[in-house]
């Protein structure tokens, strides 16, 4: 990323040292303050922008495919702890810094217990009758309690679809690493920080899940050459991660990430697991950046033709949904032992030797390397980057060549005779007042376009939203009504766990199917409607004003042309039409992010009262029966008719939590996002438009006390100005070399190679 960071450098540069012109003005005797505020303003921000542009890069896969490693091999450095646990929610966020440094944000008591408390909905009662609904894990008894009554769950509640069950898990480490995170967690979220040599104490709480359950963010900053200082690597949990929940968690990540790296291990090949989170991936509208990573264990294959028969097999099957796929296959392993061959162990040290030796292997992973680092590079410096830059550097010469005609104004003012000066003045005060007119238009136009966006997103939300929506509220509601839990589903649970148990278990079953419903289903068709509303946004609001462009450039012009009369030399050409403001900035700016779609519903103790009078309502008519010698064909017909009668009431309660939550995200997504979003781009717009006026929109009356001046004050005016004439000039060239460099950078960057294509990389060797 050289060229894309040195152009980023010089932008900067320019930035401060127009910052430091401005500067320049306060000598001038008079001069109003806020002659340059909306300049100052732009700077301020591309200065802002800059600072805060980080490219994002989610490393995504399902479990044990190798995500940590192949981040670590990036990295070159063992600083992500391989191997983590699965029952763990964090994305692992890594950046470079100057030193080692892990920062850990801590859920706070409410947090902790509101997880727990979610997961006990319709737990049966303690063993001293407390009710699970009130525990909090500050109460030793409740502790106790919890912990006795999963010791006493049969295996059917431990162990689902021969994974253990994720609820029980997720109870259990809460009870098991409270002793040693008692002291950290308190009433708000706290933060500890590991740097330098103590850095290596984060892992503990990574690689523990009865620790880490009590984590709700991590970011690692790490000194390496791996990795530019403006690229954030995401370490993702894994995609078919029994908890649904995650899914969304790393669904939050990806919409504000700007390159996906998906992992697969070549032991197992493209998994189920893998095509249904691709599916995702493309339901949510963002697989446009994705390069695949085919993670290769050298001991799995008998030689490097059948790595490659591999290969062909997964494109041809990733093909299905992401079409044309660039697939890389290398070994992260093997380049992250090769990246640090002193701290390896005496183990690994033989291992990297073995490998060394199987020379037709590491040729062929160290030549994918290569290909894959050209791809990665020309992605993070493509296309969508370049236009940031861009529309940076246009600001910057709209600001610079403005600032040269401000001082060649003040310069011809304060030469020429008096009376010549005053015509002048009087001339450029009829021209500020039609610009001043144009400002207003501008203004009008764009207040009419935001409220006719507003009402027109109002509807399309209310619609997205509504309970006929098929993709939303009305999905939703038919995978609820449509849920059936199998008849021997309840005989079995209930011969071996009884009432309480069973009714707990089909509920949790439930609730998991229905996040899981909404994190592959609902939660995609969302993120990909507010990613085309925010297209349109930008899209609309450029349509309003598209016809002001050639009005302001009018304008300009006939201002330059006024100044020719003055001048010969003037006029230097009107600014070119500025570029659009960029959405993702915006959104920096302002702090905005999409509301997670995905909440835990809550649940009415009621259900589970009304579960229980309906068993003791069925176990009357069973014992009538009895009495008046009619069959009862079934012995536990009873229970399972009260259950499917809790689990009515349990689909009625869960739908009117679901009309209710999205109702209320509904607004949400309106207020808090959307109708901000627009606010925002409104106004960037505007600016965007009028920064250029502001050289010809200047205050000149300052100067009227100083042209009857010969003295020194007039002479120290000039002589400022001469000396920002010539730094101003020079701004202006090097903005002119920028923005040739950028062509050429843009031009020398490819568009990546595909699997089976050529690298032009001359370190490839294919």
């Amino acid at each position: 990323m050289d060229g894309y960071n040195v152009i980023k450098n010089e932008i900067s540069q320019i930035n401060e040292d127009l910052c430091l012109l401005f500067s320049e003005t306060d000598a001038i005797p008079g001069l109003d303050g806020h002659s340059f505020a909306a300049w100052k303003k732009t700077c301020r921000a591309i200065r802002d922008q800059i600072a805060e542009e980080i490219l994002r890069v989610a490393v995504v896969g399902a479990i044990k495919s190798g995500k940590s490693t192949f981040a670590n091999a990036l990295f070159k450095g063992d600083y992500l702890k391989r191997g983590a646990g699965v029952v763990t929610s964090i994305v692992t966020k890594v950046r470079k810094g100057r030193h080692l440094k892990a920062t850990l944000l801590f859920k706070s008591w409410n947090e902790v217990n509101s997880d727990i408390q979610q997961a006990l909905v319709l737990f049966p009662p303690f063993s001293d009758g407390r009710e699970a609904e009130t525990f909090d894990i500050r109460r030793s008894e409740d502790r106790s309690n919890l912990e006795q009554a999963l010791a006493d769950l049969g295996p059917e509640l431990l162990i689902k679809d021969g994974s253990l069950n994720a609820n029980t898990i997720l109870l259990s480490c809460y009870v098991k690493g409270y002793e040693s995170v008692q002291d950290i967690i308190s009433s708000e979220n706290r933060t500890l920080r590991y740097a330098d040599q103590d850095f290596e104490a984060h892992t503990a709480f990574v690689g523990d899940d009865t620790l880490a359950v009590y984590l709700k963010d991590l970011r690692l900053e790490i000194n390496t050459d791996g990795l530019a200082e403006n690229i954030e690597i995401a370490d993702c949990q894994g995609s078919d991660s029994p908890n649904p929940l995650h899914l969304a968690m790393i669904q939050d990540y990806l919409t504000r990430t700007h390159l996906i790296v998906y992992v697969i291990s070549s032991r197992t090949g493209i998994r189920q697991a893998d095509i249904k989170f691709l599916s995702i991936i493309r339901k949510m509208g963002i697989l446009d950046n994705i390069l695949f990573v085919v993670n290769t264990d050298f001991s799995e294959h008998e030689s490097v033709d059948d790595l490659k028969a591999l290969v062909e097999r997964v494109t041809a099957e990733v093909s299905s949904i992401r079409p044309q796929p660039e697939i890389f296959a290398f070994s992260a392993l093997y380049n992250l032992f090769t990246a640090q061959p002193e701290s390896l162990s005496e183990k690994d040290s033989r291992r990297l030797a073995q490998w060394k030796r199987e020379k037709a292997f590491t040729d062929f992973s160290t030549a994918e390397t290569s290909r894959f680092e050209t791809a990665f590079h020309n992605i993070l410096t493509g296309e969508r980057f370049t236009l940031l830059l861009k529309n940076h550097l246009e600001r910057l010469d709209v600001i610079s060549s403005g600032m040269a005609r401000w001082v060649r104004l003040n310069q011809d003012i304060l030469s020429g005779d008096i009376q010549g000066a005053m015509t002048m003045m009087e001339r450029i005060k009829g021209h500020q007042e039609q610009i001043d007119q144009v400002k207003s238009l501008i203004n009008s136009t764009l207040t009419g376009a935001v409220l006719k966006e507003k009402q027109a997103l109002k509807s399309d939300i209310d619609r997205l939203f509504s309970n006929r929506s098929s993709e939303v509220v009305g999905a939703t509601i038919d995978f609820i009504r449509n849920y059936r839990v199998p008849h021997d589903t309840y005989e079995r649970y209930l011969k071996s766990s009884g009432f309480s148990h069973t009714l707990y278990m089909v509920f949790q079953e439930f609730r998991q199917a229905l996040d899981a419903f909404m994190a592959e289903n609902v939660n995609p068709a969302i993120i990909r409607f507010v990613k085309d509303k925010e297209h349109k946004i930008a899209e609309n609001l450029k349509a309003a004003v598209d016809p002001y462009h050639a009005m302001v450039r009018s304008v300009l012009a006939g201002y330059d042309g006024m100044m020719d009369g003055f001048d010969k030399n003037f006029s230097e050409g009107v600014p070119q039409q500025a570029e659009m403001p960029d959405m993702d900035a915006i959104k920096r700016f302002l702090e905005l992010s999409l509301p997670p779609v995905v909440a835990s519903m809550r649940y009415s103790a009621r259900v589970k009262t009304d579960a229980a009078l309906h068993l003791g309502f069925y176990t009357v008519i069973g014992v009538v029966k009895k009495i008046f010698n009619k069959s009862v064909q079934n012995q536990d017909g009873e229970k399972i008719n009260a259950l499917q009668d809790g689990v009515k009431r349990i689909k009625r309660e869960t739908e009117k939590a679901v009309v209710f939550h999205f109702k209320n995200y509904r607004e949400n997504l309106k207020f808090q996002y959307i109708y901000k979003l627009v606010d925002a781009v409104s106004r960037a717009v505007y600016d965007m438009l009028v920064v250029r006026f502001q050289a010809y929109a200047a205050d000149l009356t300052h100067l009227a006390g100083l042209l009857g001046d010969q003295d020194k004050e007039r002479e120290s005016a000039l002589e400022i100005l001469d000396k920002m004439a010539r730094t101003s000039r020079m701004l202006e060239d090097r903005v002119q070399r920028a923005k040739q460099q950028m062509v050429l950078t843009t031009q020398n960057t490819g568009e990546g190679v595909r699997w089976g294509e050529p690298c032009k990389n001359h370190r490839c060797g294919q």
